[in-house]
């Protein structure tokens, strides 16, 4: 092993073991700035997948509501929600569901703000159910779709949905993008340094 590569290796080390910042953590939130998302489950059993995403949220600075609202138990509940959201400060849904997952075209069909649902895997068809419960959306009523508990992709997306109207939740973004890269590219150059001894 080389000097360089040495050096390397150490720099990797110090900067995983005491710099690295937390997964998520890139602000974005201005001062008196509200940006808020409508978390909803069919189940508090989701909360677990349902987590990740606000994980995501908390990073950004993005605020959010999590609630549970079943569309075929409470669809007074979730009819009321999706119709009050505008209102309450909500700049986009998160839906997730498992099995015949319709909570996120609900939502849909009675707001004019986005909507992404998230499909819970489920203990029949590992989740397939509820993707294809999502995706399947008549024309007129849109819901875009994450993987099956794609959690931090659905607080992603709804991060850059928001990202059209504040321009420092953009910037944050970007900044996330750019490490995510930096990240890769320092996992490569540790894998080739251990592939090489």
């Amino acid at each position: 092993m080389g000097y360089g590569e040495i050096i390397d290796l150490c720099v990797s080390f110090i900067y995983n073991k005491f710099i690295e910042e937390p997964r998520y953590n890139y602000g974005g939130k201005q001062k008196g700035e509200v940006m808020k998302v409508g978390i909803l489950m069919g189940s508090k059993n989701d909360y677990p997948v349902v987590k990740r995403a606000e994980e995501v949220l908390d990073g950004f600075g993005v605020e959010y509501e999590t609630r549970v609202i079943s569309a075929h138990r409470t669809p007074s509940v979730a009819d009321a929600f999706a119709k009050g959201a505008e209102a309450a400060g909500i700049e986009v849904f998160i839906c997730a569901a498992g099995k015949a997952a319709h909570l996120a075209g609900v939502i849909a069909a009675n707001t004019p703000l986005p909507v992404i649902s998230l499909p819970i895997k489920s203990s029949t068809m590992d989740g397939l159910d509820s993707l294809l419960s999502m995706v399947q959306m008549p024309k007129g009523i849109p819901v875009a779709c994450v993987a099956i508990d794609g959690a931090e992709n659905a607080g992603l997306l709804a991060v850059q949905i928001m990202s059209g109207k504040h321009p420092a939740l953009r910037e944050a973004m970007r900044a996330y993008k750019v490490k995510m890269e930096q990240d890769i590219i320092a996992e490569d150059k540790a894998f080739q340094i251990e592939k090489a001894k």
